[in-house]
């Protein structure tokens, strides 16, 4: 199950750069995963300041 990053994002970039198979990208507004690529390892979650992450 990816995660998935809901509209709270406010684009700061850190979950796309600790993200290490590169599943995240920046989309219209907010950052997307990609659910092919994220392997649910949390890194991203983790990292977020404003929570916007959370498991599918």
């Amino acid at each position: 199950m990816a995660y998935k990053i809901s509209e709270d994002c406010t684009m700061c970039g850190a979950c796309e750069s600790v993200c290490p198979t590169e599943a995240i990208s920046a989309g219209d507004g907010l950052y997307v995963i990609d659910a092919n690529l994220c392997t649910d390892c949390g890194a991203c979650e983790a990292t977020c300041p404003v929570s916007a992450i959370s498991a599918g």
